[in-house]
């Protein structure tokens, strides 16, 4: 059980039980097909408690918490702590151990079952009642000029917040089902395969499909690396935690984000081939047409896909919607 982390957000000590005791008690053993490693270094957990930056009128919506170790400092920050984990034996340690705790809920739950928002309380109805009232649709000019701050499928709840250690296997689903979903928390912080984290917070250059979506969505800050050995049973690989602040609306002008990904998938369906020749490809037009959108979007069509900033696949997807280039929708 956690002591909780002190007011002004400094680190503070765990206690930390040993992960087999436990599982022995219970008679269970660490299910390699869920991706389970327990992390047991101190200085990290108390790293991704100050990431997440609780307030006291937040919910926290914590998915795999495991066995619950920072579970307790989250319920000692939070208004509401929402656990939600796949194994109910896991489950059933944590209420064991936290089920004194008042402002707590474990839910045994796939995390993809349902939007999270659900799972952490916030009804889509009285969410969109509270977003469309113009104060909460304002947002500040940027270099392109003001812009309504977010459609009816972009909702950022301010107190809504996400803590996440996330199995290799479920990573980009997870990602995906909560930066894609109509109510977004304002905040997630997760701990990833550390090669993962890499290709969340990459540059122009050394982009990927995970990079540009997680991108489009929110602001991702590399917090700290953990090695494998913080963790039992210690994985083949080392993690990293990352901090995503999501946008409060789209960062770039994209008239529909279906079709603006349909051009990025398009872009890296064939890998190390030139963008001319991958988008003629994926969205099945000729090389001749692809590589005048291209120019239209001020793009070299010898260029590939990981070198381009978010702003160039809108310009793309703007130039081929100009002219109907296999987006039908």
């Amino acid at each position: 059980m956690s002591q909780g982390v002190p007011a002004d957000g400094g680190p503070t000590d765990f206690d930390i039980p040993n992960p087999y005791v436990l599982l022995r008690r219970a008679g269970l053993r660490p299910k390699k097909g869920l991706g389970q490693h327990f992390l047991v270094e101190r200085a990290h957990l108390a790293r991704i408690v100050e990431a997440a930056d609780i307030g006291a009128d937040d919910t926290v919506l914590e998915i795999g918490p495991g066995l619950g170790v920072l579970t307790g400092a989250l319920a000692s920050l939070a208004a509401r702590v929402v656990a939600v984990e796949i194994d109910g034996a896991l489950a059933e340690i944590i209420e064991e151990t936290l089920g004194d705790r008042p402002n707590l809920e474990v839910i045994v739950a796939d995390i993809l079952e349902r939007p999270a928002a659900d799972f952490a309380g916030f009804a889509p109805d009285s969410v969109g009642a509270r977003m469309a009232s113009p104060e909460a649709r304002r947002v500040e000019p940027d270099s392109e000029g003001a812009r309504e701050s977010s459609p009816k499928s972009w909702q950022v709840v301010p107190e809504f917040k996400i803590v996440a250690n996330l199995p290799f296997y479920i990573t980009s689903a997870v990602l995906r089902h909560v930066l894609e979903a109509p109510i977004k928390p304002s905040s997630a912080v997760v701990m990833v395969q550390r090669e993962v984290a890499d290709r969340m917070i990459a540059k122009p250059g050394r982009l990927s499909i995970l990079g540009v979506a997680v991108q489009f969505y929110a602001r991702p800050t590399r917090i700290c690396i953990v090695p494998a050995g913080a963790f039992v049973p210690a994985p083949a690989v080392d993690s990293a935690v990352v901090r995503l602040d999501v946008h409060p609306c789209p960062p770039i002008p994209v008239r529909d984000e279906a079709v603006f990904f349909r051009v990025v998938r398009a872009g890296f369906g064939q890998k190390r081939k030139q963008l001319r020749n991958s988008i003629a490809a994926g969205l099945d037009i000729t090389p001749a047409d692809s590589a005048s959108a291209l120019d239209s979007a001020g793009i070299d069509p010898r260029r590939r896909a990981e070198t381009l900033a978010l702003a160039e696949w809108a310009a793309l997807t703007k130039a081929l919607e100009g002219v109907g280039f296999g987006l039908e929708t």
